[in-house]
């Protein structure tokens, strides 16, 4: 996102002098270096952190533990709030212990390894929103075909399907940095690995990369964006169909939710590439892009569970199990 899944930035590879092909480790620089920010920051993204592990680790016993829930969409939502723990545990606990360290040292395996996951779940995170977007798609335009049409197999199957898109995707573009010399300069103006601020730093001919991660951005990132807009096209015109206004209400409350987390979730990235290509700086970037690794994970259980119902009565019902 300023992972290469949706875009990346062309950048001119000059060689220089001095570069090593057997580096051990990155330096990240994070936010700020001021001694009196460091506790702030700490504070800030260890709360953050919590809150997104808690909110969504809530949601996924409210599932697990009413039968009520087991259905798709709830299926669904439960795997995006497990990707959700998985992405932002990928990139904050390395910062605060970083912070804590007073240390900026990622080692060069560490690093990869966190492109890996960061690729990955950004990944499932795109492909799970359109998935649940053609759940949505199905229930309000074929209501009757819904139970038949959206069968357990179906939904194991487009889970399957997200994971190994997912993984197959960020495998390639993590391996393709592996053969990469790096220059002198290894500061990496980040809190964490992001594929396309480690490549700036190689030395080598980075020609191949760039291309691979334009046509994932184009065939992955397009493609899904371009399912959830078709799904919510034809669900636009069906409930302009419905005659009553509560008809219309209760098909578009259905929607609501996960509208919602879907505007949140690529305004944001959106957001953070327009910015950076605006005002080319790395600070500002970086600011930004707290938003969609962050920020974006920790408000998704608040918007599923505070206009449902359904997910507070079942949330009710197991810490009255629990007593």
């Amino acid at each position: 996102m300023v992972s290469s899944f949706f875009f990346f930035s062309s950048h001119n590879n000059q060689l220089e002098p001095e570069n090593d092909t057997r580096i051990s480790e990155f330096l990240l620089l994070g936010f700020s270096v001021d001694p009196e920010l460091q506790p702030v920051l700490f504070g800030l993204f260890l709360s953050m952190h919590l809150i997104t592990v808690l909110g969504n680790l809530l949601i996924i016993l409210a599932t697990v533990s009413d039968s009520h829930l087991h259905t798709p969409m709830y299926f669904f939502l439960s795997n995006l709030s497990f990707v959700d723990i998985c992405f932002v545990s990928t990139t904050v606990p390395q910062m605060l212990v970083n912070v804590q360290s007073q240390s900026k040292v990622i080692s060069y395996a560490g690093c990869i390894t966190q492109m890996y996951f960061f690729v990955l779940f950004t990944g499932l995170d795109s492909f799970l929103l359109t998935v649940m977007a053609y759940d949505r798609f199905v229930a309000i335009c074929h209501p009757l075909q819904y139970a038949v049409t959206m069968n357990p197999r179906l939904c194991g199957l487009l889970i399957l399907v997200s994971w190994i898109m997912s993984v197959l995707n960020s495998l390639l573009q993590s391996l393709m940095v592996l053969p990469l010399s790096f220059c002198a300069e290894l500061e990496v103006p980040h809190f964490f690995c992001e594929l396309n601020q480690i490549i700036r730093l190689a030395c080598s001919d980075t020609f191949l990369i760039d291309m691979v991660m334009y046509f994932s951005a184009i065939l992955l990132g397009g493609g899904s964006l371009g399912g959830i807009l078709y799904s919510y096209s034809k669900i636009v015109s069906s409930v302009r169909a419905i005659s009553s206004a509560q008809g219309k209400y209760k098909a578009f409350s259905t929607c609501a939710s996960h509208l919602s987390v879907v505007s949140l979730f690529y305004c944001t990235i959106l957001g953070v590439y327009l910015s950076s290509a605006a005002t080319h700086s790395s600070h500002s970037s970086t600011t930004a892009s707290v938003m969609y690794t962050v920020v974006t994970p920790m408000l998704n259980p608040f918007i599923y569970s505070l206009r449902n119902k359904d997910i507070k009565r079942a949330l009710k019902q197991f810490f009255r199990g629990r007593r």
